[in-house]
C-alpha cells in the first residue's frame, strides 16, 4: 500500500486539507470571539425561550466572577453534575474563564460514583439543579466527601414566562426544597455580580481544562486531562470537516453535554461556528422529531440508539426531515442496518465517525460529501496522524497486511490521565495515544474497526466497566464468582448481562440475584440478566475469562438471526 499520509494529501475526502494545524486557542477566547462576533445571534433554545451570545457571554462573566469571589483560583476543580440545561453552558464556560478545571459527572451517577470522582478529582464546589434526580444524591456526597460548596440552580429560572409559572405550579414535586445550609448557594445569587473582574491568563497549550472520566483501555474510571488547546482544537477539526461550515446552523442539542462526543460535537463546535443549540433536556423520541421539525434543525448528533429510537417512533412518518444537512453517529458501533433504514425513512445522511474520550473524543468520520464507506469510520479529521502496532508489541508494526492496534496522534490528544503516571506509561507511545481498539487501513485510507482489546462495554453510547458490575455481585453473600460481558442488542448496541457461580450450599436464581444487582447500579450499568452456572471459564492459570462467554454469546444472537432470517 503506498504511504497513508499520502493517500490523505492526495485522496482527502472531506472539505479541507488533511495536513493543517490548529493555533493555541483558550476555552474562554473561543467563546469570547464568538459572542463578540455576533452578539444578538442565537445562541440557545431552551423549551423555547432564546438566548442571545451576548446575554449568555454576560452570564459566563459573571459565573466566572462569583466562582473568584469564593476563592476559585487557577487549576481548583469545578464540577458539574448537570443536564442539557443553560446553567451547563454558563457554568462549563464560566469556570473555564475563571482559570478552574472543570469536571464532568453523569446525571445518571449513584452518590458512590459520584462521591468516588468527586474525592479523585478533588473537586471542592458542583453546579447541580433542585431536581429529585439531582440534588439529593449530591448532598449525600457533600455529607460524605471534601466536597464543600453547592450551587443549585431551578430549571423554572431558564424557561420562558408562562412555561415556569406553570412548572413552579404543577411540577413542584419534581424539585427538592434547598436545605438552610451555609454550604449551599443559589445559582440567581452566584451570578449577581457586574461581571466586570480580570480573568487569569490561559495556557491553551498546557493548562488542563476539563477532567472527562473515562475507563482507558482497561480497569476502573480515570481522569482524562483534556486541555484548553485540545478541546478548541477538536472544535476546530470537527468545524473544518463541514462543508457547510459558514451557512446557518441550529443543531438539535439533546446528547448531553457531559458526554465528551457532546461536549466537543454539539457544544463547542457549535460555539465555534456561531450556531444555535436547540437544547432538551433528556431525550424523547417525540420531542426530538418535533424540535427538528420546529427549528429546521440542520444538524443531529447522536448515538446508535437514539437514531433507533426515532425509527420505532410512529411519528417520524409526518417530520420533514428536508433542512437536515446530517446526522452524526458516535459513541457506539452503527450498524448498516441501522443506517439504511435510517437513511431510507427521513432521507437524511447518517455519518458514522470515531473517537475516544483521551482525543477530545473525535480522530475519524465518514465525510458528509463525497465517498461515505460502511462499515469504517472514515479518514481521520484534519491534523490527525493513524498508525497500526502489533498487538502485543505497541513498538513495532503488524504483519503485512494483518490487523493491528490503532494509534492516533494530534492536537486533540489528552495531556495524561490526572495523577496516574502509571497509566500514562500504559497509553502513550511518543507522541500517540493507544485506543485499545483493532482495525485496519484500507486503499483510500479509511479506518475500519475490527476487534476490541478492552473489556469496556458500550451501551448507547455509554461506558460500562464490567469489573465494577462485578464487584458489587461479590457483595452479595451466595456469591462466589462472577463475570460480565456485553451481549448484542439490537438498540442499545450492547447490554450488559452477569454470570455467576454461588458459594457451596448457597441457593438462589438469577432473576433474584438481578432484582437484587440492578438497584445498586446506575441506569446504563444494569443488567439484562444473571446467570447462575455450576462454573465459569478460566485461563490456564486460573484466571476468569470473559472470551468464552462473549463467544458463546455472540453464537446464539448469529443463530437467532439466521432463525429469523429463514422464518421470513
Amino acid at each position: 500500500m503506498e504511504s497513508i499520509e499520502k493517500i490523505w494529501r492526495e485522496r482527502y475526502q472531506h472539505p479541507t486539507a488533511w495536513d493543517q494545524t490548529f493555533p493555541p486557542l483558550s476555552m474562554g477566547d473561543m467563546v469570547t470571539n464568538s459572542a463578540t462576533a455576533h452578539p444578538d445571534a442565537p445562541m440557545i433554545d431552551f423549551m423555547g425561550r432564546h438566548f442571545s451570545y451576548g446575554a449568555v457571554l454576560e452570564q459566563i462573566r459573571r459565573i466566572a466572577c462569583g466562582l473568584q469571589a469564593m476563592g476559585v483560583r487557577k487549576g481548583d476543580r469545578v464540577g458539574l453534575y448537570l443536564p442539557n440545561t443553560p446553567h451547563y453552558v454558563a457554568a462549563y464556560y464560566g469556570a473555564l474563564m475563571a482559570g478552574a478545571i472543570v469536571v464532568n459527572f453523569s446525571p445518571l451517577y449513584t452518590a458512590a460514583e459520584l462521591e468516588h470522582q468527586v474525592e479523585d478529582s478533588g473537586t471542592k464546589i458542583l453546579f447541580t439543579l433542585s431536581a429529585k434526580a439531582l440534588l439529593p444524591t449530591a448532598l449525600q456526597v457533600l455529607d460524605h466527601s471534601a466536597l464543600e460548596t453547592l450551587i443549585v440552580g431551578s430549571v423554572a429560572e431558564m424557561l420562558p414566562p408562562v412555561k415556569s409559572l406553570l412548572f413552579r405550579w404543577f411540577k413542584a414535586s419534581e424539585s427538592t426544597p434547598l436545605p438552610d445550609d451555609p454550604r449551599i448557594i443559589r445559582y440567581d445569587r452566584l451570578v449577581a455580580n457586574a461581571g466586570g473582574c480580570s480573568v487569569p491568563e490561559i495556557d491553551p497549550v498546557n493548562d488542563v481544562a476539563l477532567l472527562q472520566y473515562t475507563g482507558g483501555t482497561t480497569g476502573t474510571p480515570k481522569g482524562a486531562m483534556l486541555t484548553h488547546q485540545n478541546l478548541t482544537a477538536n472544535a476546530r477539526q470537527a468545524q473544518a470537516i463541514d462543508p457547510h461550515a459558514n451557512e446557518p446552523d441550529r443543531i438539535i442539542a439533546v446528547l448531553p453535554f457531559f458526554h465528551v462526543f457532546a461536549n466537543t460535537c454539539t457544544l463547542n463546535r457549535t460555539v465555534v461556528n456561531g450556531g444555535e443549540m436547540v437544547m432538551l433536556p433528556r431525550f424523547d423520541a417525540a420531542q426530538v422529531l418535533a424540535a427538528v421539525q420546529r427549528v429546521k434543525a440542520t444538524s443531529l448528533p447522536g448515538v446508535p440508539t437514539m437514531f433507533q429510537a426515532l425509527l420505532d417512533h410512529p411519528a417520524i412518518r409526518n417530520i420533514d426531515f428536508s433542512s437536515l444537512r446530517a446526522c452524526i453517529s458516535g459513541g457506539a458501533p452503527l450498524a448498516l442496518e441501522l443506517k439504511q433504514k435510517f437513511e431510507a425513512a427521513t432521507g437524511a445522511k447518517l455519518i458514522e465517525g470515531y473517537g475516544l474520550t483521551e482525543t477530545s473524543p473525535i480522530v475519524c468520520t465518514n465525510p458528509y460529501e463525497g465517498l461515505n464507506k460502511s462499515g469504517t469510520v472514515g479518514q481521520p479529521v484534519p491534523g490527525t496522524r493513524v498508525k497500526l502496532v502489533d498487538r502485543e508489541d505497541p513498538t513495532r508494526p503488524p504483519a503485512e497486511g494483518e490487523p493491528g492496534e490503532l494509534l492516533f496522534a494530534g492536537p486533540q490528544i489528552m495531556k495524561g490521565y490526572w495523577n496516574r503516571p502509571d497509566a500514562d506509561a500504559e497509553v502513550f507511545v511518543g507522541d500517540y495515544v493507544r485506543t485499545g481498539d483493532v482495525g485496519l487501513i484500507d486503499e483510500d485510507g479509511y479506518v475500519k474497526i475490527v476487534d476490541r482489546l478492552k473489556d469496556m462495554i458500550a451501551v448507547g453510547g455509554f461506558k460500562v466497566f464490567p469489573s465494577q458490575v462485578e464487584s458489587v455481585l461479590y457483595h452479595h453473600p451466595a456469591v462466589k464468582e462472577a463475570l460480565v460481558i456485553g451481549i448484542p442488542d439490537h438498540y442499545r448496541g450492547e447490554q450488559p448481562k452477569a454470570f455467576v457461580t454461588l458459594n457451596e450450599g448457597a441457593e438462589m436464581d438469577g432473576g433474584a440475584l438481578m432484582d437484587w444487582l440492578n438497584p445498586q447500579l446506575g441506569k446504563h450499568e444494569r443488567v439484562c440478566a444473571v446467570e447462575v452456572r455450576l462454573n465459569l471459564p478460566k485461563t490456564l492459570v486460573g484466571k476468569l475469562s470473559r472470551k468464552e462467554l462473549v463467544a458463546e454469546e455472540r453464537a446464539k444472537a448469529d443463530a437467532a438471526r439466521a432463525e429469523a432470517g429463514t422464518a421470513a
